[in-house]
């Protein structure tokens, strides 16, 4: 378990909706830092908010933070993008884009911040997934987060030994600006947050954060058109 009491966080994505309410919940739990990233950061009136630039695409971004920020603990993978809701029409670029993003952007920080984490005594690592990790809709963006999903299961065995945590976080559609035109229900950000870091300090494996991911999960148990109804005859 991950104690978050005194603890260093980075958390990219941090200046808004799920990436702010973590900063936001941070700052309840006593952290005595939190580094928070975005493509362009905005100023924090608390000073234990430092702000930082950030492309996760960008390896000599992710270099220059690791250089910013050498004594983090806990790294949460919270930055991603979105994509086409179809394969066959969009530009393939666009496809590739948003792996690079969702896949290999929260891959580059672990590998940069491995050895950070493990210098400073060890932590975690938190990375957001989705319910969609399970139930393939919205394009590649599905698959993104059915990729960062296995990632996190393998990383979790590969640093066991090294003295740090990793916890999978899995939510449905939350209110936030990607999903302004969403009409289904959202959960509330700070919801999110707060079962995230309750998983960290935990030290669970993974986070159903709400009941769309709870039966999106339990239903890869079922027959696929359980998943996708249209399916059915």
């Amino acid at each position: 378990m991950t104690t978050l009491e005194g603890a260093v966080v980075l958390v990219t994505g941090g200046n808004r909706g799920i990436g702010k309410a973590i900063v936001d919940d941070l700052l309840t739990r006593g952290v005595s830092k939190v580094y928070a990233t975005a493509r362009k950061p905005l100023p924090s009136t608390d000073p234990r908010v430092v702000t930082l630039p950030l492309e996760v695409t960008d390896q000599a971004s992710v270099d220059a933070l690791v250089v910013a920020a050498p004594d983090v603990t806990v790294l949460i993978n919270n930055a991603g993008g979105s994509s086409p809701d179809t394969y066959l029409d969009a530009p393939i670029e666009d496809i590739r884009n948003v792996f690079e993003t969702n896949f290999f952007g929260p891959l580059n920080l672990t590998r940069a911040f491995v050895p950070v984490i493990e210098a400073n005594g060890g932590g975690h690592i938190l990375n957001a997934h989705s319910a969609l990790s399970w139930v393939a809709l919205h394009g590649a963006y599905s698959a993104t987060k059915a990729a960062l999903w296995l990632q996190t299961n393998a990383l979790r065995i590969e640093l066991l030994a090294r003295g740090i945590g990793v916890t999978g976080l899995h939510m449905g559609y939350v209110d936030t600006d990607m999903t302004a035109g969403v009409t289904q229900p959202k959960s509330k950000p700070a919801d999110i947050a707060r079962e995230a870091l309750d998983g960290i300090e935990k030290g669970a494996y993974e986070v159903l954060a709400d009941e769309t991911s709870r039966q999106a999960k339990a239903a890869l148990s079922g027959d696929i058109t359980n998943l996708y109804p249209q399916l059915k005859a």
